[in-house]
């Protein structure tokens, strides 16, 4: 069933996550931005447990998560094992609410209007498990550039 592959890629990807903000050295370099990187690694992490809990965890689960995507750009400082615990929830949450969902949800339209038109809700889960990549993928060079 697709859900369990959802479930495995987000997990796999949440997990991947974790190792990137745990291999910080310096946990104040979790917040720094230079030239022309715009957002901390930091405040990426932010965006996307905000992003997952919201659109995953609030929509499909009911799970009550309620988003503050300002605060997921602005806030500062969070300590590194705060953002941990907010990665390893988020996986939580995702094993889950995938589970629930079955193959008949999956094709139903997604509840919300995303992208200026409709979509079926499997094809917006693969669409967010390519954001966390991107997003992961930017946390990775971040480190590797500015954690020195």
């Amino acid at each position: 069933m697709i859900t369990e592959s959802l479930r495995s890629l987000f997990n796999r990807d949440l997990n991947q996550l974790k190792k990137e903000i745990e291999a910080y050295q310096n946990e104040k370099n979790l917040w720094i931005i230079d030239q022309n990187i715009a957002n901390s690694a930091g405040n990426l992490c932010l965006h996307l447990v905000g992003n997952i809990n919201h659109f995953i965890g609030a929509q499909l689960g009911n799970t009550g998560y309620e988003r503050h995507r300002d605060l997921e750009f602005s806030l500062k400082n969070i300590p590194k094992a705060e953002l941990i615990e907010k990665v390893e929830a988020t996986a939580a949450m995702i094993d889950e609410v995938l589970p629930q969902l079955s193959e008949e949800d999956l094709k139903k339209e997604y509840p919300l209007v995303v992208f200026e038109s409709t979509m079926t809700t499997d094809y917006f889960l693969i669409h967010l498990i390519a954001h966390l990549d991107y997003h992961l993928g930017q946390i990775n060079y971040h480190r590797r550039l500015l954690d020195i």
